[in-house]
């Protein structure tokens, strides 16, 4: 149990300090705009390169993996927009920023370093595949669904246009496509990039994490909506039971990689959740309530899961 809270502390401590941090120091918001700009542009896409260019390129075209994660996300996600469909009354914007609180882990800034620090470099490979077609299926579901809610109308080709941008100019995904060429090609960085690449990656988890804990505690936090305990549950636990069940229906996985799926779907509802509810304009508040509170209610579970992995007690399979 040591080793576990010696891996969960760090991470959500972090948070924690963060979260203190934004709420004891009246500094504004804007302030968090070049720390996003290095997380997201700089620091988390050099950690992707740095682990995809280092892993066996032929592991990156695990297909059966792919489909039974990314089908498990969309699973949830359709479940979690039922529920937000029942609780808005049927308006469909508010319920699919719901969908995307239920289905979205936070798979940026927590699970890079999270499934590398419990399960070493056999994470690299799992989590980038997880990280980008959970990206895509949720890029292209979003601006969809909000195009059946009157949020943006576009014609069909004006709206793939925008997906395939949307997706294909994400920094996380470009860094993923050139690490994929480049362990494709078998190219070497020179001496001085790639240690720049290092410091970069090094820095990665903890302003991710600080940075996610700040923006939590200035996000105000008035009422629990009685939807939100069901969305968590969606997402802190049939999330990653779903996973579980797909991965043993769909063939015989690496144990790690069985291990990287459950923990990355047992995460806390990504702050993406916000970014897209301020876009659209629909569910702000609430979906800042959903995040903190997530992130709270997963420091017990994700530790727990945690424990559960350390100790051999989930099998690779259910069945």
């Amino acid at each position: 149990m040591n080793t576990v809270l010696s891996l969960a502390l760090p991470f959500f401590g972090l948070i924690l300090l963060g979260y203190v941090c934004g709420k004891r120091l009246a500094y504004p918001e804007a302030g968090l705009r070049w720390m996003n700009f290095f997380i997201v542009y700089l620091a988390l896409p050099a950690l992707f390169f740095r682990l995809i260019a280092e892993a066996p390129f032929e592991q990156l075209a695990n297909w059966p993996f792919v489909i039974a994660t990314t089908a498990s996300t969309a699973l949830v996600f359709a479940l979690a927009l039922a529920v937000g469909w029942v609780s808005t009354g049927g308006r469909i914007r508010e319920a699919t920023i719901q969908a995307v609180a239920g289905a979205y882990s936070n798979i940026g800034y927590m699970g890079p370093g999270l499934t590398l620090a419990a399960l070493g470099q056999a994470a690299i490979v799992p989590t980038a595949l997880i990280f980008v077609f959970d990206n895509i299926l949720l890029f292209t579901l979003v601006p969809l669904l909000m195009s059946f809610g009157g949020a943006e109308r576009m014609p069909p080709s004006a709206m793939l246009r925008y997906i395939v941008v949307r997706v294909g100019t994400h920094p996380f995904n470009v860094a993923i496509a050139i690490a994929i060429l480049f362990a494709y090609l078998g190219i070497r960085l020179p001496a001085p990039v790639d240690t720049m690449l290092t410091f970069l990656k090094n820095a990665a988890a903890p302003c991710a994490l600080f940075t996610m804990g700040v923006t939590v505690a200035l996000r105000q936090v008035r009422t629990v909506p009685a939807e939100i305990p069901v969305l968590l549950g969606i997402k802190l636990v049939v999330h990653p039971l779903l996973v579980w069940t797909m991965l043993s229906a769909f063939g015989d996985f690496p144990r790690e990689w069985v291990m990287v799926a459950i923990l990355m779907a047992a995460l806390p509802p990504a702050l993406n959740v916000f970014v897209l509810a301020n876009q659209y304009q629909a569910y702000v508040e609430r979906a800042s309530t959903a995040i903190l509170i997530g992130t709270a209610v997963s420091a017990g579970t994700v530790t727990f899961l945690l424990w559960l992995i350390s100790e051999n007690l989930l099998p690779a399979r259910l069945f």
